[in-house]
């Protein structure tokens, strides 16, 4: 039986940064560790809220900043700190799978906003104004996007924040994990780049995507002062600080961001390249062309059963694939059923076959 191959997973194939694992066995080897405050340790605080290539003209202090065991977990702090029950968060689809639950267990109301692929996922601040309803609490953003790909540079949230400041009981949360594994000529910008007249922006970012540290479990938010400080009462409360040694490592790359950031762009240029290049001969798959990340979103809807529901088409679909040795992950469970989302943060030879099975799945009968 031919292995399958996996497509599917959220980490990419990086080794963690040397400048991280030196910083950790340091603070190991210093002696005793210290029991550090819940918010985080104030140097990576510190480093966080300097404006540097991740956040270039953010206007934030350490207080602001609460490092977390995560950027999940930094989500769901954020959300169960500023919804009441019932309210309800506007997420614009396609967008990360794991966002429903989290609101969901935050006792909020997930809420899609349909964009199109046909128009590259645009965001008109018009469908924004025209979707806000009075329980609507948080707009909730990932820029660049997950699955898609998709950028919104700087002119398109200035629209739609212009939109929200209209608004000034609703949140808007923007989650910024990818922001340094981009393609495009401009960099991603920050929500915290943007006036914030009524306190109401809140980010979420982290260590595992943009800078390597995959599996050391560490990210950060950064929110009003009242609601950090909310935040990291309840951290305390329920968990306590992330250990000295991630946050030690944290720090070094944070310092060393935009060489290590600029080390997985080149790492990940070769296996962008053949991506485009072998969907491009997939016959009936729209053109991709993702700037961020490292993901590839192809419509596949040309492939589903017509006679089949969407949610069912979609998911027949990748089981298909899967009987085809090739695991991806279900558009449908990021709201964009005949979609499928897969990772080209994976060695050439892997993604070659990968790819080599996806095109012969599709066209056997």
């Amino acid at each position: 039986m031919t292995e399958s191959i996996s497509l599917a997973s959220g980490y990419g194939a990086f080794l963690t940064p040397a400048a991280a694992a030196e910083a950790a066995v340091r603070s190991m080897q210093a002696g005793p560790l210290p029991v550090l405050e819940a918010a985080g340790l104030p140097a990576l605080r510190e480093a966080i809220a300097q404006p540097s290539q991740t956040v270039p003209a953010a206007h934030i202090s350490p207080e602001n900043v609460v490092v977390t065991p995560g950027a999940k977990a930094a989500l769901f702090l954020l959300l169960q700190t500023v919804l009441r029950p019932g309210d309800e968060v506007l997420l614009p689809t396609p967008n990360w799978f794991g966002f429903g639950e989290l609101i969901t267990r935050a006792g909020g109301v997930a809420r899609a906003l349909p964009l199109s692929a046909a128009d590259t996922y645009a965001f008109p601040p018009e469908l924004l104004r025209t979707a806000l309803k009075p329980r609507t609490r948080v707009l909730l953003l990932s820029n660049p996007n997950n699955p898609t790909g998709r950028v919104y540079h700087r002119e398109e949230l200035a629209a739609l924040l212009a939109i929200t400041r209209e608004y000034p009981e609703l949140f808007v949360l923007s989650d910024e994990i990818y922001n340094l594994i981009t393609f495009a000529a401009r960099p991603v910008p920050s929500l915290l780049e943007f006036p914030d007249p009524h306190g109401r922006h809140l980010v979420v970012n982290g260590f595992s995507k943009s800078l390597a540290l995959i599996g050391w479990n560490i990210g950060y938010l950064v929110a009003p002062l009242a609601i950090a400080r909310a935040c990291a009462a309840t951290q305390r409360a329920t968990g306590g600080a992330v250990a000295a040694p991630i946050q030690d490592a944290a720090l070094a790359v944070t310092q060393a961001a935009a060489s290590v950031a600029s080390g997985l762009v080149r790492q990940l240029q070769p296996t962008r390249r053949l991506m485009l290049e072998l969907l491009a001969k997939i016959p009936h798959v729209p053109p991709v062309a993702p700037e961020a990340t490292y993901y590839a979103f192809p419509d596949l809807r040309a492939y589903v059963r017509p006679e089949l529901a969407a949610g069912a088409a979609s998911a027949e679909l990748v089981s298909r694939l899967q009987r085809g040795g090739l695991e991806v992950v279900d558009g449908a469970t990021c709201s964009a059923p005949g979609f499928i989302r897969i990772s080209y943060a994976v060695p050439e030879p892997v993604l070659r076959e990968g790819l080599s099975r996806l095109a012969a799945t599709l066209q056997s009968k």
